[in-house]
């Protein structure tokens, strides 16, 4: 029964980003309880959802509230999902059958990554569910990209404006090659296929803007000589990713909801023991070209 009032309770992490949601059921909640969610979101950029009952078809209908969902990236290489059930979703897992992983990235280290940023519209929103998790190991960072780029350097916020960043496809951000893709021949990331986007984009709900950097490996910033863009690059990465103060991480407990907006955070794994298995699936959000 739908209420008439909202008792949503959004708890901050004391960090740069996050927060705990609690009072409602991902099941069934009113109109204004999800309007307190979503506001609790575009506000703390990750909302963790912890201690209910959630499945795959829960996980799934609590993510279309915030729009379509985007197909998993093996679904749309290769046409065969991993849950075929579920085409929207991806098996993030290290578990495997026969010999055969079943999901993707395994146990290696996952570097600072936005999802998907290499196609022309990138997911606004990802959306994290575990199933099984490690003892130790296999944590989530968070990154706040409003405040990367609200603390940069006057001479890299002007080197910056107005450029643009090719963003390939083909490594996956545990530096594998993704599935139905292929290594091209040439070392130069501007042979390398992959979507164009501004590095500063401009969030469409909330106006504010953040920067978008996607992921480093075979990154190359449009019109300039490669050894200037490398240059760059590595400047920018480093300064982004080296303090801890925009950050949060998130020590997993199975049946954790994790919602990260993807258009303002980057998100990068811990590697873990690969005696044992860590489980989750993951949806996506359809999202709009950057600008």
């Amino acid at each position: 029964m739908t209420r008439k009032d909202s008792s949503v309770e959004v708890i901050p992490t004391g960090a740069a980003l996050g927060a705990d949601v609690a009072g409602f059921d991902i099941n069934n909640f009113s109109e204004e309880e999800f309007a307190d969610i979503h506001q609790a979101w575009l506000d703390h950029l990750i909302l963790r959802i912890r201690g209910q009952d959630i499945d795959d078809h829960a996980h799934r209908e609590f993510a279309k509230r915030f729009g379509p969902l985007e197909l998993s990236p093996k679904t749309k290489f290769t046409g065969k999902p991993w849950l075929p059930d579920f085409p929207e979703m991806s098996q993030i897992t290290n578990k495997k059958v026969n010999g055969e992983p079943v999901g993707t990235l395994g146990n290696k280290d996952a570097y600072w990554h936005t999802d998907m940023s290499y196609i022309e519209t990138p997911p606004k929103a990802s959306l994290l569910h575990a199933f099984e998790v490690p003892p130790t190991g296999g944590d989530t960072h968070f990154l706040n990209m409003y405040e990367a780029l609200d603390q940069l350097p006057k001479h890299l916020r002007a080197a910056i404006e107005g450029e643009s960043i090719k963003h390939q496809q083909v490594y996956s951000s545990d530096g594998s090659v993704r599935r139905g893709m292929e290594k091209p021949e040439s070392e130069d990331p501007r042979d390398w296929p992959g979507a164009v986007h501004p590095i500063i984009r401009t969030h469409p709900e909330t106006k504010r803007q953040a920067l978008f950097l996607g992921r480093r490996v075979k990154g190359y910033i449009m019109g300039m000589p490669l050894d200037e863009s490398e240059a760059l690059l590595d400047e920018l990465w480093d300064f982004a990713t080296g303090n801890p103060a925009w950050t949060w991480s998130q020590q997993w407990q199975v049946g954790d909801l994790i919602m990260w907006d993807n258009r303002c955070a980057m998100h990068a794994r811990d590697g873990f023991d690969d005696n044992h298995i860590r489980l989750m699936h993951r949806t996506v959000l359809l999202g709009d070209k950057p600008f």
